[in-house]
């Protein structure tokens, strides 16, 4: 999933007729980013149990609870 899809599906879950804009990098930023959660699978046998639609859903109602 690409930061973009992942903008995306936030506004989607809080109907929120926000843009998602774009900006520079910062110089020192990661140009590729590949999250692999395969070892926390491997040496702590983790692995998550909350979709991703379900786990925003959870972060959202958390933070307009929160704020």
């Amino acid at each position: 999933m690409t930061v973009l899809e992942f903008a995306r599906k936030v506004v989607e879950i809080i109907g929120s007729d926000s843009r998602i804009t774009f900006e520079d990098l910062p110089v020192d930023d990661p140009k590729v980013r590949r999250p692999d959660i395969s070892r926390a699978k491997e040496v702590l046998g983790w692995e998550p149990v909350v979709g991703l639609e379900e786990g925003l859903r959870l972060t959202i109602k958390y933070f307009e609870d929160v704020l």
